[in-house]
């Protein structure tokens, strides 16, 4: 998992948890019938707004997006570079064994359509739309986590609404007045955290991640299309270059050549 999500959430929690402790009274903010309200609540209304099968899908996207160790750009275009290195000496047939130890699917389709020799408009067709169809799922998810971070908070005010109506009803014993309104507090609490330390982190999260897989596989495509075109190495270098920050650029290794490094 990213090392940042990690220390955010775990910090996020920490910091939470640490000013309750400081507080004295911890037993209060834990309140089994609010979380139930919040989330069940929270939940219930985002099934309403979306497909069950869509909801579900979320937790394999945000999976994919946290989990997934996408390759660094710099990597990917030293990878692309040495592709068209071996292609160059060797002919383009010579990939099938590097797309086959290709970790990256992606990567593994592309280059076995260039040696299929499927045609470059084809080729740049298959993968658009590829790509196209990622960003509309990871988009769904977005929209689905923000969804969430929306409904979270307006559930945990619902709930502090209740509890509020409930202490009213006894305002005949004072001593229950201030325990009751603390309680009724509890389910605001859960919705800011649940939208502001889970939903809406991980929903820019997700929109992060996938501006990176994007940009990789932007490079992938336009790599795979210039070895396919029999572009000299140092041709794909700079080709591949122009997506990336001079600062990614500068952390590519120079091509190595026969008379050792340029």
């Amino acid at each position: 998992m990213d090392i940042a999500t990690i220390i955010g959430f775990l910090a996020g929690i920490a910091l939470v948890v640490i000013t309750i402790l400081l507080g004295g009274a911890v037993a209060i903010f834990l309140n089994l019938p609010s979380f139930v309200l919040v989330f069940g609540g929270t939940l219930a209304a985002t099934l309403i707004n979306f497909p069950l099968s869509d909801v579900l899908s979320v937790f394999n996207t945000l999976k994919n997006a946290f989990i997934h160790k996408a390759n660094p750009p710099e990597k990917l275009i030293e990878q692309m570079v040495h592709y068209a290195t071996v292609a160059r000496r060797e002919g383009i047939l010579a990939l099938e064994s590097h797309a086959a130890k290709a970790e990256d699917e992606f990567m593994q389709r592309s280059i076995q359509l260039a040696i299929d020799g499927t045609a470059p408009e084809l080729i740049k067709d298959i993968l658009t739309t590829e790509i196209a169809f990622m960003e509309d799922r990871h988009s769904m998810g977005q929209s689905i986590l923000v969804t969430m971070g929306t409904f979270a908070p307006a559930f945990g005010m619902i709930g502090t609404l209740i509890g509020l109506i409930q202490m009213l009803i006894a305002l005949d014993d004072p001593s229950m007045i201030g325990q009751g309104m603390a309680v009724a507090l509890i389910t605001t609490l859960y919705g800011a955290l649940l939208a502001n330390v889970i939903f809406l982190p991980a929903a820019g999260k997700l929109k992060v991640r996938t501006a990176i897989e994007l940009l990789t596989k932007e490079i992938t495509i336009e790599g795979i299309l210039s070895i396919q075109s029999g572009d000299n190495p140092r041709v794909v270098e700079q080709k591949l270059k122009a997506f990336v920050s001079p600062s990614v650029r500068a952390r590519v290794a120079p091509i190595q050549t026969a008379g050792g490094r340029r």
